[in-house]
């Protein structure tokens, strides 16, 4: 029983990683669009990166489960 349950949160939080990729990564090109230069928008290219390879590990896990 832990092991459906498990799944269903560890896909609950992959969900949630990926929209979270999205909206940073909409940021960080929306900012990066107007101002090249923009210091928080190379700041949330970091955090999208980071994100996108957390992301890429939660679904290898949801894959070896």
């Amino acid at each position: 029983m832990h092991a459906e349950s498990d799944t269903a949160e560890l896909s609950s939080l992959a969900s949630g990683l990926d929209d979270l990729v999205t909206r940073v990564e909409t940021m960080a090109e929306r900012r990066a669009a107007l101002d090249p230069d923009d210091l928080l928008a190379t700041e949330l290219f970091e955090v999208d990166r980071l994100l996108t390879g957390a992301s890429r590990r939660m679904t290898r896990i949801l894959r070896n489960r």
